[in-house]
């Protein structure tokens, strides 16, 4: 180990250790050059540069609306669609024209957006394609000075500075202005080597969380259409799937959110509040919980919720929102929150991924409606609703089957969430 940094093993690995923040504080006041997280092979300081330093801001040359058309031989990418896919084309000859007699990105070049959302950044892969002037630039950077592979890192870094404030835009003297510091080349491409490992990693975790997802949506439309059907414990089929409303569930037991005025909210109360934003497509969004006092509580009349209830959220967007509810304590569910808790022949998990089909969300956005934000009533969820519900035994079986695959999904989402905090630890220590 330097007197200077922490070292990291030559062999680019996951395991690489952290430094104390009071240790990592001591050397950068005594080498503000040198990162806290280094591998071993390399020492001394770094040098301080402008991004204007090592190359030169190139565009695109300005393509107008005129020359675009819906459907062409050449996407070409304006600041909305800039890394998502195009939605407006230009002609082969004008891009061939364009592309030899003026700025162009060379393959690996790092494009960046300087506007909308800042600093987002697209490696440029050689495919014919063309890019909005001004919006989307690129630094023609002089590899001897700074290789792609590291400034594609160092756009995740860099801070720019502008005397107005908050930056609406990137223009060119803030993006030349931008200071870095940037080491010898041979330590450029043993960061860049070993980042590149950390971002594949969580690549194929994002493929892997992907095809996990299309395979439930495979399976879910099987199962709830009838192609796929599970057995008895004797090996016979089940009896055919009978339609039903709630209102006719025996003992079903459940409820709308209670009213709950402004000024009825408090700081850090004992009831904490259910509202339509924690309410997603099969999943309870984690959010900062508003709550209630006890009073409060009792002037309402509220209604504690349980874990494993079904929360529905009336007011519908693209979607009408359902999930389970995943804990226990005192909780109360806000108006349009509604919830379904039990009944003898439902099993909550089942209905919770029978509502998320795509044929009962239509029948359900069907029976919405408003002017202003779409909503559900009561009355058409509970009695006007319509569904197609197996013996509990096979609801069981189903939720059990899709509670599994929803398992293994959140067990990648944690790998991604855990493997990105990494990188971000590495973006921290292992540059200056």
């Amino acid at each position: 180990m330097s007197t200077a940094t922490t070292h990291m093993d030559n062999k680019p690995s996951l395991q690489a250790s952290h430094c104390e923040d009071e240790e990592r504080s001591k050397r950068k006041q005594s080498h503000p050059l040198v990162p806290a997280l280094r591998f071993s092979e390399f020492d001394g300081d770094w040098e301080k540069k402008k991004l204007g330093d090592v190359g030169k801001i190139r565009m695109c040359k300005r393509i107008f609306s005129s020359d675009t058309t819906e459907i062409g031989d050449i996407p070409f990418y304006k600041i909305g669609t800039f890394g998502k896919q195009a939605d407006a084309y230009i002609s082969n000859e004008l891009y061939l024209d364009y592309r030899e007699r003026f700025s162009f990105p060379k393959i690996d070049d790092i494009l960046m957006s300087a506007s909308g959302t800042l600093g987002r950044t697209v490696i440029y892969d050689g495919s014919p394609s063309y890019y909005q002037d001004s919006n989307i630039v690129w630094i023609d950077n002089e590899e001897e000075l700074i290789t792609n592979s590291f400034l594609f890192y160092i756009y995740q870094i860099v801070r720019y500075d502008s005397e107005g404030g908050t930056i609406q835009r990137l223009y060119n003297s803030i993006i030349n202005n931008a200071k870095f510091s940037k080491p010898s080349l041979p330590e450029q491409q043993k960061i860049a080597s070993f980042l590149s490992a950390v971002d594949e990693k969580i690549q194929q975790l994002t493929k892997k969380k992907a095809l996990l997802e299309d395979y439930k949506k495979g399976v879910m439309q099987q199962l709830f259409s009838g192609q796929l059907r599970f057995k008895d414990e004797n090996g016979k089929d089940y009896p055919d799937w009978e339609e039903q409303r709630f209102t006719e569930v025996k003992n079903l037991v459940h409820g709308d959110g209670d009213w709950i005025l402004s000024e009825n909210l408090g700081k850090n109360e004992k009831y904490s509040i259910i509202q339509l934003g924690n309410i997603g497509l099969g999943e309870f969004i984690d959010k900062k919980l508003k709550t209630l006092s006890e009073e409060n509580f009792d002037a309402v009349k509220g209604t504690l919720i349980k874990k494993g209830d079904i929360l529905i959220n009336r007011m519908v967007d693209n979607d009408l929102n359902v999930c389970l509810f995943p804990y226990s304590g005192d909780y109360i569910t806000s108006v349009d929150v509604c919830w379904i808790r039990s009944g003898e022949e439902i099993d909550n998990s089942f209905i919770s991924f029978l509502i998320q089909t795509r044929e009962n969300q239509k029948k359900l956005l069907s029976l919405s409606s408003g002017s202003g934000r779409v909503r559900i009533s009561k009355k058409n969820l509970f009695e006007r609703f319509k569904f197609q519900l197996p013996l509990l035994e096979e609801q069981q079986k189903i939720a059990r089957y899709l509670s599994s695959i929803d398992t293994k999904i959140e067990a990648v989402t944690h790998q991604i969430t855990q493997t990105q905090a990494f990188k971000k630890g590495l973006l921290q220590q292992m540059f200056v």
